[in-house]
């Protein structure tokens, strides 16, 4: 079984929780989002902007899944299901993709969110001016909170694969987590599906992880 192969069998992650989230310079976003699932902001919109693989839609899961712990009446929509009267929090992921319809709808439910009835939390890749949706709709994006989620440093990810590596009882050098670092992805989610990638071949082959293994699976990676 190639390093490839070992990749893409790896299980699927643990399900989002703002407890499994790596804040880094989030943690004001994680706090606002906290108090948003307990029903307890005061805001209408909550609009969370940042590169793909940053933990957008992590968060808005957790938040949705914590807000339904909490009894609250949430509707998670990824656009063609928005629903025609607006929720007690109502999610969306990827506000970019909508279509013309969705656009307008949603445009509608923001406003019912600020005659009262709830909150719209909303993601994109960039900046409610940036997103290219329409005028209106971009404008109302930004009238509540707007947070760019602020990507991790190399020490908030170096301690994110260690503790997955920790997880998975794999002791992981520190040369080994600096090779990843420089020479693999650098999302998130994609070092750490590297991280298992690397124990379960270390393990089919009963080889130590090192600097070597590792590149074997990160130029298998590069070669598919």
């Amino acid at each position: 079984m190639t390093p490839r192969q070992l990749i893409l069998n790896i299980q699927p992650e643990a399900e989002p929780r703002f407890d499994n989230f790596l804040p880094g310079d989030n943690l004001e976003l994680l706090m606002a989002l906290d108090v948003l699932a307990r029903g307890d902001l005061r805001e209408f919109v909550v609009y969370v902007w940042g590169a793909p693989g940053g933990g957008r839609s992590h968060l808005l899961r957790a938040t949705h899944d914590e807000a339904v712990g909490h009894g609250l009446n949430v509707v998670f929509s990824t656009g063609a299901d928005l629903p025609d009267e607006m929720p007690r929090l109502l999610v969306v992921d990827d506000v970019d993709g909508l279509g013309a319809e969705a656009q307008v709808r949603l445009f509608d439910l923001i406003n019912q969110a600020r005659d009262g009835a709830g909150t719209v939390l909303a993601s994109g890749p960039c900046a409610p001016a940036q997103l290219g949706v329409r005028t209106d709709l971009a404008t109302r994006l930004g009238w509540g909170l707007v947070f760019g989620l602020r990507p991790l440093n190399d020490a908030d990810r170096a301690t994110a694969i260690k503790e997955r590596a920790a997880a998975r009882g794999l002791a992981l050098p520190d040369e080994v987590a600096r090779y990843l670092l420089t020479y693999g992805r650098r999302d998130l989610p994609s070092l750490l599906a590297t991280v298992d990638a690397l124990d379960t071949y270390s393990m089919s082959l009963k080889r130590p992880v090192t600097v070597a293994l590792a590149r074997e699976v990160l130029s298998d990676k590069a070669t598919k």
